[in-house]
C-alpha cells in the first residue's frame, strides 16, 4: 500500500455533540455517525442517542435507548443498530440487548446475552454478530464467546477464549477473529489468540512481548501493532513507579512472530489511552495521556517504507479516553476526556485516498 504524504493528512472538525460524554459507543452508516450512551459529566451512564449527518454537519437527537449504558458494544445490521451489554447506573454489567430500527425510529428489546457483561468486544461477519469476553457481575473477566443470529433472535455459545479478558482489541481478517490487548481487572493481558469461524477452534499465537496497561492495537494488511501504554513496575524493572512508554511491537502475520524493533521505530511521544487507526498507509496514534499534566493533542503516523514515525497535524481538541471509529480514509475521534467529558468530534482524513 502506498504511503500518503504528511501534507495530505488533515483534521476535519465537526460541530460538537449536544451531549458531553466519555465511554460512548459510535457506529456509522451512509454518511451518518451515531453516538450511543456513554458516561455524563456526573459519571452516570446515558440513554441519549445522537446522530451526525456528516454532509450537512448537523446533529439530530434520536429516541433514547431503553436502558442507559456506558462501555457497550454495538454493530450495524442493515438499517438496525444492535447494542450489547455495557454498564448500568448502578455500575453493574448489563445482559440486555437492544436494537434500533432506523426506518421506524424505534427501539426494540432483543434476546439478552444470558450473562451480564461490560467491556465486550463485538464484530460482525456474514450477517452474524460475535460478542467476545467481558467482565461479569463478580468483576471477574469472562472467556465467553457468543454468536447472534438476527433472523432467530438467538445467542449461541461458541468455544470460550483460552484467556478470559475484557476491553480487548478485535480484528477480522479472512475467516478469523483476532483478539489481543485486553485486561483482567487492573492487569493488562498479553495473550494473542484467534477464533477460526469455520472450524470453531482457537489458535494461540506468541504473546505480546511486554505487559503494558492502556496500550493500543492496530492492524495493517501484513502486521499487528501493539503500541505505547503504561508500564507497571515489576521485579526486574528499574523504575519504581508506573511510567508511560513509546514501545512499538509488531507481529508479522506471514512469519507468525513478533519482530524485534529498533530504537528508531519507537513512537515519538510516550503515550497511553490514545486513539489508533490505519490511514493513508500509516498506523496512527492520536492524543492520549503522557508525561504532561493535560491530555495530548499530538498525532503521529508510522511510515512502514521509511520505518519511522512522522509528526502529523495535531488534534483540534487534545483528549484521552476517546471513542474512535475508522471508516475508509477517515478516523473519527469522539468525546473522551479533556478537563471533564468532552463533546468534541473530529476526523483525521487523507486527501490522497479520498
Amino acid at each position: 500500500m502506498a504511503v500518503s504524504s504528511v501534507k495530505s493528512m488533515y483534521w476535519e472538525g465537526f460541530p460538537p455533540m449536544p451531549t458531553k460524554r466519555v465511554y460512548c459507543t459510535p457506529v456509522y452508516r451512509d454518511r451518518q455517525l451515531f453516538v450511543l450512551g456513554g458516561c455524563s459529566d456526573t459519571g452516570l451512564p446515558l440513554d441519549k442517542v445522537e446522530m451526525l449527518d456528516v454532509v450537512s454537519q448537523k446533529w439530530t437527537g434520536l429516541p433514547s435507548m431503553p436502558t442507559p449504558r456506558a462501555g457497550a458494544a454495538a454493530v450495524i445490521l442493515n438499517k438496525q443498530i444492535l447494542i450489547i451489554g455495557g454498564m448500568n447506573e448502578e455500575q453493574s454489567p448489563l445482559g440486555s440487548v437492544d436494537i434500533f430500527n432506523m426506518d421506524e425510529g424505534k427501539w426494540e428489546k432483543k434476546a439478552p446475552l444470558g450473562q451480564p457483561s461490560m467491556g465486550i468486544t463485538a464484530v460482525k461477519k456474514d450477517g452474524r454478530v460475535y460478542a467476545l469476553g467481558g467482565m461479569g457481575s463478580d468483576a471477574a473477566p469472562q472467556a465467553l464467546v457468543r454468536v447472534y443470529e438476527p433472523a432467530r433472535d438467538h445467542w449461541q455459545p461458541l468455544p470460550p477464549m483460552p484467556t478470559p479478558q475484557y476491553a480487548a482489541s478485535s480484528f477480522i481478517k479472512g475467516n478469523k477473529i483476532y483478539i489481543l490487548g485486553g485486561r483482567q481487572g487492573k492487569l493488562p493481558v498479553t495473550a494473542f489468540e484467534a477464533l477460526d469461524l469455520e472450524t470453531k477452534s482457537w489458535t494461540k499465537y506468541p504473546s505480546i512481548p511486554t505487559r503494558r496497561a492502556f496500550a493500543n492495537c492496530a492492524m495493517t494488511e501484513k502486521c499487528f501493532y501493539s503500541l505505547g501504554g503504561l508500564q507497571q513496575p515489576g521485579p526486574h524493572n528499574f523504575y519504581s513507579r508506573p511510567h508511560f512508554v513509546n514501545t512499538v511491537e509488531v507481529f508479522d502475520i506471514e512469519q507468525g512472530i513478533w519482530t524485534k524493533q529498533s530504537r528508531s521505530t519507537r513512537m515519538r511521544e510516550k503515550r497511553a489511552d490514545f486513539s489508533v487507526g490505519h490511514i493513508g498507509g500509516r498506523v496512527i496514534a492520536a492524543g492520549g495521556l503522557g508525561n504532561q499534566p493535560a491530555p495530548l493533542g499530538s498525532v503521529e503516523g508510522f511510515n512502514p517504507s521509511k520505518r519511522k514515525w512522522e509528526s502529523l497535524p495535531s488534534m483540534n481538541t487534545p483528549r484521552s479516553s476517546c471513542s474512535s471509529l475508522q471508516i475508509d480514509n477517515m478516523l473519527f475521534v469522539i468525546g473522551g476526556v479533556a478537563q471533564g467529558p468532552s463533546n468534541a468530534v473530529e476526523a483525521l482524513c487523507d486527501r490522497e485516498s479520498s
